[in-house]
C-alpha cells in the first residue's frame, strides 16, 4: 500500500537459558533418594567400593581425592551445595575409581542409578541439562588440575577460597565460607599448613579476606585480583 512504509525485520533475540537447579529437578521428578548426614572428616565412599548411586550434595562440602599405591592422596575437586557427584555410575563405572570425604558437616541425596538412568531417559530436557550441568563441573576440574601444574600456591589458594565461596557461579556467592581447616585448605593446594597460615594473614592484611581465629572466614571479591594477577 503506498505510503506505507516496509516493515522491517526484527533480530529475534535469543531466549536465556535458566540455570539447572538440581534440588528442584530431583523434587519434581518425585525421584526416590536417601539422605545421608556426615560429619566433617567423615568418609562418604571410598576407591573399590560399589557403585550405586549418584550423589547430590544438598549442603556442606566435599572433597574428591585417590590414593596411590605407596599411600599418596591426590585431590581432584572441591565440591559444594547443588553439585552431583559418583556420577560414574549412569557410564557402567562398576566400583569407585575415588575417595570422598565431607570437609564440613554435609548432607547428601543418594539416588540409585537405575531409577536416575529411567528418569534421564524420560525427561528429555532435564537429561539435556544434567548434561550441560555435568559437563560444567568436569571444566572445572580440568582448570583445577591445570591450577596445581602451573600457578604458586599463593594463587591456589586464593582460588580455593573463592571457589568454596561459589564466586563464578550464577547464584550469588555466599561470601562467607563453610568452616574449613588449614590442613585441609593445605591439602587442597598441596602445600604446608604452615605456608597456608601465611598468605591467609597475608590476605587478611590486604583486605581480601575477612578472617580471626576460629570464626568463619569471609572472602571479598577483591581476593580475584590475586587469581587475575600475572
Amino acid at each position: 500500500m503506498a505510503g506505507t512504509e516496509p516493515r522491517r525485520a526484527t533480530a529475534r533475540q535469543p531466549h536465556a537459558v535458566p540455570a539447572f537447579n538440581a534440588q528442584a529437578f530431583l523434587d519434581t521428578a518425585g525421584i526416590a533418594k536417601t539422605v545421608a548426614q556426615y560429619a566433617r572428616d567423615e568418609t562418604i565412599f571410598t576407591q573399590g567400593d560399589g557403585c550405586d548411586h549418584v550423589m547430590y550434595i544438598r549442603a556442606g562440602g566435599v572433597k574428591l581425592s585417590v590414593l596411590s599405591k605407596s599411600g599418596k592422596e591426590a585431590i581432584v575437586a572441591m565440591l559444594g551445595p547443588g553439585d552431583f557427584f559418583g556420577e560414574g555410575c549412569l557410564a557402567g563405572q562398576p566400583i569407585r575409581i575415588g575417595n570422598a570425604t565431607a570437609i564440613t558437616p554435609t548432607v547428601i541425596l543418594l539416588i540409585d542409578k537405575a531409577r536416575m538412568v529411567r528418569l534421564l531417559h524420560k525427561q528429555q530436557a532435564m537429561s539435556d541439562r544434567f548434561i550441560a550441568h555435568m559437563l560444567a563441573r568436569n571444566i572445572r576440574i580440568e582448570e583445577d588440575l591445570i591450577d596445581q601444574l602451573f600457578n604458586s600456591s599463593e594463587k591456589r589458594l586464593a582460588r580455593a577460597l573463592l571457589q568454596l565461596a561459589h564466586y563464578g557461579k550464577r547464584d550469588h556467592p555466599i561470601r562467607v565460607m563453610p568452616r574449613v581447616s588449614q590442613e585441609t585448605l593445605a591439602e587442597i593446594v598441596g602445600t604446608t599448613r604452615s605456608r597456608v597460615n601465611f598468605f591467609l594473614n597475608k590476605f587478611k592484611r590486604l583486605g581480601f579476606i575477612d578472617y580471626d581465629g576460629d570464626q568463619p572466614l569471609t572472602v571479598n571479591s577483591s581476593l580475584l585480583s590475586v587469581v587475575l594477577h600475572d
